[in-house]
């Protein structure tokens, strides 16, 4: 399974795919959508809409996990940074979970305060890629992808396990 991870904004959107394989998470790519900061609005959430479809269309990712917006102190911020999750998820022809910041910071480092250079370099060592500077957008990015992939697998988990219950608990026979 592949899964996109997106960290949606106006000029800067990050970016970042991982494939899980036999339970273990692997990086393929991350990078940043960086938008003409001088051009209107509408022409930013075209490039933003244009990049992800050229990136979808290259790793066919099969779900996406995007950052929900969260309430800036200045409305015209949280608005231009709907707009441009709005503009992701109109590229996005998947299912799409969505996770706060402070779940993924959660998942990721254990803590949901946690800030931008933790993210950064537990997601490196998590997926194993110190080779490469991963940029704070890019790594958010890819946190919300493992941070889909941990959910998703705890959810299996506990779903077996339920099961298992459910399934001994019919199966019970009382004595006589």
């Amino acid at each position: 399974m592949v899964i996109i991870g997106i960290d949606p904004g106006s000029r800067i959107t990050g970016y970042g795919l991982i494939q899980i394989k036999n339970n273990q998470h692997y990086f393929l790519d991350c990078g940043c959508i960086r938008t003409d900061i001088k051009a209107p609005l509408n022409f930013r959430l075209q490039q933003i809409y244009q990049a992800l479809k050229i990136i979808i269309e290259r790793y066919q990712p099969e779900v996406a996990a995007i950052e929900q917006v969260f309430m800036h102190q200045n409305p015209n911020s949280a608005l231009k940074l709907g707009q441009a999750r709005g503009a992701a998820i109109v590229a996005l022809h998947m299912p799409i979970a969505e996770y706060s910041a402070r779940q993924v910071k959660q998942a990721i480092v254990g803590f949901g305060g946690a800030s931008k250079e933790q993210m950064q370099h537990m997601v490196a060592r998590l997926l194993n890629i110190n080779n490469i500077k991963l940029q704070a957008d890019a790594a958010d990015a890819l946190g919300l992808a493992l941070c889909h992939a941990y959910r998703q697998n705890n959810i299996l988990l506990l779903s077996k396990k339920t099961s298992k219950k459910t399934n001994s608990w019919r199966n019970y026979q009382p004595e006589t």
